[in-house]
């Protein structure tokens, strides 16, 4: 019987030559990621390990993004944690201010993941990196601790779902209204601990961005990992990049799944997710007429160059509505950097809109777009839980870039349709 792509990633790294669902291996670990939340709660417990040096600097990351630039003086005392402990064991990949960005948009365009690799971060959105061929996975700060000090921990192999894409996509239909379809149609525990493997006509059409938006959000649905098999657009990606030697691979035909998921992606139109769950999701057109206060465009989910693309070719020559605060974040300093060279900079400041530094900053209601009692806000990040953004009464609408600027200028969530 064959494997999977993520069995075939696990057997890899754990050394042996078969694995299947439930069995429990320990695999050697390519990357391991912290950040300013996670990173010094892991510090702590790796000195608890009394290990005398980390088990490779050039494999872990650490990554302040969460509250930088520092909003109080705790977040600050956290980084500093970060900072020190990158200082004394000469971690190489320590990213911060200017050469920072969104963990899981750097990490990737860093070159610090590449196909076939097996990594871990403490935080759920690890599992980003899917979108190049990788296994990753959120993991405890307790586990990052353990695996900064013998770079390998303990998986169960987790049974595997395979979706199926089919048929063409809409105008304004992006990856990110493909995996808010496929969470509302699964539920949030749909994929509970199991791989989501995305496969179709339509993935291999879509861009790196919407794969990785993808993979991104297949936490949401419970995933253990979200992956997309390498093709050519994932090699353009990372030749040039990637800082290691890779490993493409490929699930084999006679792979075994516990379920396969089709989805006709020539019936779907851009979908917003309601309060407060991502499963909540309707068409655009059962949106329309949902006053906001606020829009957000970026984060780890869609923070990419082409995201601010799709911002800047809505908002050029509009203006946001008096009545929103629209915040656009790009993934990376780099990023933010491409769009003022190409002018996206200027676009969407001229249309009123505010521009930040990269930060996870709204999405978690940490600053930069925290929301009060009653106000409603969309935004392309992942998660609206109730008083995920701010208030246990405000509203968080989950959509793609196309709607949070389209909504931006209408006041209301709408589609670029009606602009």
């Amino acid at each position: 019987m064959g494997m999977t792509i993520t069995e075939k990633i696990l057997a890899k790294h754990a050394g042996v030559d078969f694995v299947e669902p439930g069995e429990i291996v320990k695999a050697n670990l390519d990357l391991v990621l912290g950040n300013d939340i996670t990173a010094p709660i892991a510090i702590k417990v790796f000195e608890e390990t009394g290990a005398s040096d980390v088990f490779d600097k050039d494999r872990i990351a650490i990554v302040p993004d969460h509250s930088v630039p520092n909003k109080d003086i705790k977040s600050a005392e956290l980084v500093n944690i970060c900072r020190k402990f990158a200082k004394k064991y000469n971690i190489t990949n320590f990213f911060e201010l200017s050469k920072m960005g969104i963990e899981h948009t750097l990490l990737p365009d860093e070159g610090l993941v590449g196909p076939g690799d097996c990594v871990i971060g403490a935080d759920s959105h690890t599992c980003t990196y899917g979108a190049l061929g990788a296994f990753s996975t959120g993991v405890g700060s307790t586990d990052l601790g353990c695996a900064m000090a013998v770079g390998n921990t303990w998986f169960k192999i987790p049974e595997q779902i395979k979706f199926v894409y089919y048929g063409k996509l809409n105008k304004w239909v992006s990856g990110k209204d493909l995996i808010l379809y496929t969470i509302g149609k699964i539920g949030v525990d749909g994929a509970l601990y199991k791989s989501m493997e995305f496969t179709g006509e339509v993935i291999d059409v879509l861009d790196m961005a919407g794969r990785f938006t993808m993979c991104n959000m297949a936490i949401e649905a419970g995933g253990k990992n979200g992956i997309i098999a390498p093709d050519e657009k994932t090699m353009a990606f990372v030749n040039g990049r990637l800082k290691r030697s890779m490993e493409v691979l490929q699930s084999d035909k006679d792979a075994k799944y516990s379920q396969v998921v089709e989805i006709n992606c020539s019936e779907l139109e851009p979908q917003v997710s309601f309060p407060h769950l991502p499963e909540n999701t309707k068409n655009v057109s059962e949106a329309t007429g949902i006053e906001i206060q606020q829009a957000v465009i970026g984060s780890c989910t869609n923070g990419r160059i082409e995201d601010m693309r799709v911002a800047a070719e809505i908002l050029k020559g509009r203006k946001v509505n008096p009545s929103v605060r629209c915040i656009v974040i790009p993934g990376t300093h780099d990023i933010h950097l491409q769009m003022t060279r190409e002018g996206i900079t200027e676009i969407l400041l001229e249309a009123g809109a505010c521009v930040s530094t990269p930060t996870c900053g709204p999405c978690l209601g940490g600053h930069m777009g925290v929301l009060a009692k009653g106000e409603r806000a969309i935004s392309t990040t992942n998660r609206n839980f109730v008083g995920r953004m701010g208030h246990t009464e405000s509203e968080v609408y989950l959509a793609s870039p196309a709607i949070a600027a389209a909504s931006a200028v209408l006041g209301r969530i709408g589609s670029p349709e009606e602009l």
